[in-house]
């Protein structure tokens, strides 16, 4: 029988499996090793086997796992604070459990807020060329992806695609109510906003009383160096969604917001959302990364993957046309797409893992707290075969 034959074949799976790990290093069934530049897309932020995240997680499945957001859960409550405290932004919390959940309680806020907040209600949310917003139907549609929107139509209204910044500010009209972008694209390319485009567009909302939701559910809990992306651009969004990295591996994903007065009760909700388990690991990571953010070996340790990087795309200028992206979260464009699955698998044989973005970029997700001699391993088995294919 098939080992498949009980799951839909939704997913295009590599030939390996994964029983444990150990910091930025992966185990398969026979006891080979991948050093990981993928951390579960995005999401192991600590890595693997964490002794506090360990530890945290049998502590509090001793007591309580879930209750439900009928009842108060303190560990919630303080996660909500640790969040806002780190994003420096004035908010409130939602919390769900991913990133599509999270930017589909966005849309809704938004789109409370446009009717109730103007004469003339307001609903059109303006998303960015090859944006990934999420798989619900809405945060689905809200994907500025013509490719990821058949079949499951009819869509909800609503929602239109810029080309980029620039132009996303010349379609805003009467019935705009708010532009939902990532300030780097995860799943489009590894393409980052220009900074001074980001800032004209937040005055321009801001001037005409709209909104600016900002995804960070792949860049922000310190992937780009600081918790959100949005502090490096200098900017103050109305919503910012979050959810990968949050805890290292337990599902949650969390909206925060400005706009504190615009949901009520039973505007919307979640079963499972923000309870003792996810907020209580989600706390302990917060710790964790926090302190290794201030300790400055986080920025010392981005600077070196990029000097790799860049050492990779000085050496095969045949293969790669630049690098993209910012922090860990970063991507090496290649001069034929073709190749693309190629080095996917080969890097797979020779045991490190990378991504893909779009059609023609190799995408690097490194674990947060990944360390020297994990990346200088990392890229000299990614190098190895990189000078296999320059022989070929």
């Amino acid at each position: 029988m098939n080992k498949n034959s009980y799951i839909l074949p939704l997913y295009n799976r590599l030939e390996v499996g994964f029983v444990k790990g150990k910091k930025s290093v992966l185990y398969d069934e026979d006891g080979k090793n991948y050093i990981d530049f993928a951390s579960g897309v995005g999401v192991n932020s600590l890595g693997y086997a964490n002794k506090k995240i360990v530890k945290t997680i049998k502590k509090q499945a001793s007591k309580i796992v879930h209750s439900s957001n009928i009842y108060q859960i303190k560990s919630q409550e303080k996660c909500a604070k640790r969040i806002v405290e780190l994003s420096s932004y004035d908010m409130k919390c939602f919390f769900c459990n991913s990133g599509a959940e999270a930017n589909e309680s966005a849309i809704k806020l938004a789109r409370k807020y446009g009717n109730t907040k103007f004469k003339n209600p307001k609903y059109k949310i303006i998303t960015i060329k090859n944006s990934f917003h999420g798989r619900t139907i809405a945060t689905l549609k809200a994907t500025a992806q013509e490719d990821k929107h058949k079949y499951f139509a009819p869509y909800p209204d609503g929602f239109v695609y810029a080309n980029d910044i620039n132009e996303a500010i010349n379609m805003i009209d009467d019935s705009t109510v708010a532009v939902m972008i990532e300030l780097i694209l995860g799943e489009g390319g590894i393409l980052m906003q220009d900074i001074h485009q980001v800032k004209e567009l937040e005055k321009v909302l801001k001037e005409r009383k709209l909104l600016l939701i900002i995804d960070e559910v792949q860049t922000g809990v310190y992937r780009s160096g600081n918790f959100l992306l949005s502090q490096y651009f200098g900017i103050k969004p109305d919503i910012v969604t979050l959810a990968k990295g949050l805890a290292s591996g337990i599902p949650i994903g969390v909206m925060i917001s400005s706009l504190k007065d615009i949901f009520a009760f039973g505007d919307h909700g979640s079963t499972f959302g923000g309870n003792h388990l996810s907020t209580t690991v989600c706390n302990k990571v917060l710790n964790i990364l926090e302190k290794y953010s201030n300790s400055g070996e986080l920025s010392e340790n981005i600077k070196y993957f990029n000097s790799c990087l860049q050492y990779i795309i000085n050496k095969y200028p045949n293969i790669f046309l630049k690098k993209s992206g910012f922090g860990f979260m970063q991507g090496l464009v290649l001069k034929d797409e073709m190749l693309l699955n190629d080095i996917i698998n080969l890097a797979l044989k020779n045991g490190v893992l990378v991504l893909k973005s779009g059609k023609n970029i190799i995408r690097f997700l490194p674990p947060i707290i990944i360390n020297k001699s994990e990346i200088t391993e990392g890229f000299q088995r990614f190098e190895d075969i990189l000078s296999k294919m320059n022989k070929i």
